[in-house]
């Protein structure tokens, strides 16, 4: 019987929904350079759960930029599109726990309810948090909804799941480089103990009707699979992690260490996004710029 791999492990994992920039090449090979000082493994996984808006040339050209910056990775790579049955498992035992329960109210309804609540509290992404109380509808009427078809929202009972998930809950933010030994409360990893708050999130949506799973509950699945032990991602997923953490918990998963490393931002001072149509790692090659001088962009 084969011993476990000890080596740490990385992980860089886009959605192909859009063309990789210069955001998506810090984070990448930021985990390809810590994953090397380490002496670990570094990983591509391709998060496209998102069935409407992930397509295969995307992907393909995920490869071909990595490949360009001079990247390599492990083979195979693991495609969230063919693990649907782990996130459903997983699921299925937070709804064992009494923790998860079907909402049917849509983005509009949810927006009208909100509107009427001058001050209601939004999530540390600036949306609302869910205003309805899941004790405003009975258990079996949901089942009986959902028997019938209609499209619903799986949410996390927040309050149920912070209560069971008990104190303390807490995640180790790692510095990549520290420049001096560890002090100040880092450990001997250099990391620094954070407080986690997943109750900042509300009733935080981890699966739909036409999907069993989200973003929150396919990433902490999928890092426990593949072993990962230190997650390296932008700064603006870092209010998430107390979520992921809440799961990880809740579902008996191994903590990684965390380093959520700062944004790359437009001239306007935005983070870089497919949504708003930044520049491409593409469109940089297409201009002549070298990749050479795309890591040092990305890197600087």
């Amino acid at each position: 019987m084969s011993r476990p791999d000890p080596r740490p492990v990385f992980r860089f994992a886009p959605s192909p929904n859009g063309l990789l920039h210069l955001g998506h090449a810090r984070s990448a090979l930021l985990n390809a350079e810590m994953a090397r000082a380490a002496g670990g493994r570094f990983l591509l996984r391709i998060e496209d759960i998102d069935a409407t808006r992930c397509r295969p040339d995307y992907e393909a050209a995920i490869h071909e930029d990595l490949r360009w910056l001079g990247l390599d990775w492990e083979r195979p790579v693991r495609r969230q599109s063919e693990h649907m049955d782990a996130y459903r498992a997983a699921l299925e035992r937070l709804e064992a726990m009494g923790l998860v329960y079907a909402s049917f109210e849509s983005r509009a309804e949810i927006r009208r309810d909100v509107a009427a609540r001058p001050g209601w509290p939004v999530d540390p992404d600036g949306a609302p948090l869910f205003p309805f109380n899941r004790a405003a509808m009975s258990d079996e009427e949901r089942r009986t909804r959902q028997a019938a078809g209609e499209p619903y929202a799986l949410r996390l009972d927040m309050a149920r799941a912070v209560a069971v998930a008990g104190e303390g809950l807490s995640w180790r933010e790692l510095a990549p480089r520290p420049a001096t030994p560890p002090s100040g409360g880092r450990d001997e990893d250099g990391a620094a103990p954070v407080t986690a708050d997943p109750a900042a999130w509300g009733d935080v949506v981890i699966a739909r009707k036409e999907t069993p799973t989200s973003y929150h509950l396919s990433v902490v699945v999928d890092d426990a699979a593949q072993g990962v032990t230190h997650v390296v991602r932008g700064a603006d997923l870092k209010a998430a992690t107390s979520v992921h953490r809440l799961l990880q918990r809740l579902l008996g998963l191994p903590e990684p260490l965390y380093h959520h490393h700062p944004l790359v931002l437009d001239g306007e001072g935005r983070k870089l996004s497919k949504s708003i149509g930044s520049e491409s790692l593409r469109d940089l090659r297409a201009r002549g710029v070298s990749a050479e001088a795309v890591r040092g962009l990305a890197l600087g």
